[in-house]
């Protein structure tokens, strides 16, 4: 099956918005979610949540001095370099778009990491061979973008050392189809251009045909800071927005965020982290 959206299709959407996201997002140069988990007392933390889950399973990495983190589609490096700043580790980053690996390069020199960190032009599901062998790799809302998730994890674990981890942070399909939730996750699907939207279970079963075994899924959904009074302004706007006929171009991926908030919180969809390791 052709995916929807294919290589250029995914490199001209983060290539067009990623300025906006970093300008106009709340976690700064982290494009990500917020996630208040245990423990959790500022936004700040709440935008590092998932990597300081990550955090915790590269230090399980002996010796960690040489420890190697690779990021799938990386964003403009914000995760490689809060790993880096707080671990002796090496990171490579990935991403298609040409806007965030400029991006990233100039985030990586001001954190004074260009040693350690470097982001690479490139497609996930076709990843260059300078790639160095990793000890844990990640992608963080970035494998529902990807056209081939067969390949995502064949080429994760082709990267990855034996006994590595892989870690997959992203929207999940959950719940019974109906009308509404049918319409709604389409608006997400076509906003965010999204190709591969997954339940868990046929995820894990992907995962282990690549080789490898799934060792823990944990729920962020509930995490989650959902019907905020900025999401309600927002959808406001986003009704207005769908009556004007360029709408789908400009504003496509403020449409597709306002509803995945409604899917996240119907249940429709669920935001999980699903931790792999390798056979």
């Amino acid at each position: 099956m052709n995916p929807r959206f294919d290589a250029d299709d995914i490199k001209r959407y983060y290539d067009r918005h990623t300025a906006s996201f970093v300008r106009y997002g709340q976690g700064r140069a982290s494009i990500h979610r917020a996630v208040w988990g245990p423990a959790t007392q500022t936004q700040d933390q709440a935008f590092h949540y998932v990597d300081d889950q990550i955090a915790s399973l590269v230090r399980r990495v002996e010796p960690l001095s040489s420890a190697h983190v690779v990021d799938l589609g990386c964003g403009v490096g914000a995760s490689l370099c809060y790993l880096a700043e707080r671990l002796p580790v090496r990171g490579t980053g990935i991403t298609l778009s040409r806007a965030q690996a400029v991006m990233a390069q100039q985030l990586i020199a001001q954190a004074g990491l260009s040693e350690r960190v470097e982001c690479l032009e490139g497609d996930f599901t076709d990843l260059p061979p300078t790639i160095k062998p990793a000890d844990v790799a990640y992608a963080i809302e970035s494998f529902v973008h990807g056209p081939r998730p067969k390949r995502f994890f064949e080429q994760s674990h082709k990267i990855l050392k034996s006994g590595g981890c892989l870690v997959v942070c992203d929207d999940v399909r959950a719940g019974v189809p109906s009308a509404e939730s049918t319409k709604t996750v389409e608006e997400f699907i076509r906003g965010w251009h999204i190709n591969t939207l997954l339940d868990r279970d046929t995820m894990i079963g992907m995962a282990r045909d690549a080789g490898f075994e799934h060792e823990s899924t944990a729920d962020l959904t509930p995490m989650l800071d959902l019907g905020r009074g900025r999401d309600h302004a927002i959808a406001i706007a986003v009704a207005l927005l769908k009556r004007l006929p360029f709408a789908g171009d400009r504003y496509d991926y403020v449409i597709g965020g306002d509803a995945l908030q409604r899917c996240l919180a119907k249940g429709w969809i669920r935001y999980e982290l699903n931790v792999f390791r390798s056979r």
